[in-house]
């Protein structure tokens, strides 16, 4: 079950992603929006997610800081926690089983569906594929299955990619 409840863990844990949107923001400027989606329904760590936007947006400002503009869309709220177990020589005398196990924080994490979007850019059509490969280098970072769609924002047109 996902456990969203911070005030009744002490030891509660900071959230790694610094900044959920980067690039400049301007409206009918860009060509394209491309968009990373999920095809699995998977729970994403937030250091995962933060590692895949920051690696996108070191490939994409290649082109300048102000060539795109990119969005996290997805916020992670789930509070994962760990009992720890020791898995020593001896070890059944030195702790209680499943006994108040209720665990230790962790992390945190986002629970993502199947066609979720997770991140998404806008870039001009001469960086398209730039933002392609960004996107492709993000992908390695999150662990599961996803898929990219390319949407041309002048047309209603749209183009799958894998």
């Amino acid at each position: 079950m996902p456990y969203v409840r911070r005030e009744y863990i002490a030891g509660k844990p900071q959230i790694k992603i610094a900044r959920f949107s980067s690039g400049q923001f301007r409206e009918n400027q860009y060509d394209y929006k491309l968009e990373l989606l999920a095809t699995e329904k998977i729970q994403i760590r937030h250091n995962a997610l933060e590692s895949a936007r920051l690696a996108a947006n070191k490939t994409m400002a290649r082109a300048g800081e102000t060539s795109f503009f990119s969005t996290l869309k997805v916020y992670p709220h789930v509070l994962l926690r760990e009992n720890k177990m020791i898995a020593t020589a001896g070890a059944d005398r030195l702790q209680e089983g499943m006994r108040r196990a209720f665990g230790k924080s962790t992390g945190l994490a986002a629970r993502v569906l199947p066609g979720q979007v997770i991140y998404e850019a806008y870039v001009s059509a001469s960086n398209l594929t730039l933002a392609k490969d960004a996107f492709k280098v993000a992908s390695s970072k999150l662990g599961c299955p996803v898929s990219v769609r390319v949407t041309h924002l002048k047309d209603v047109d749209q183009i799958e990619d894998e």
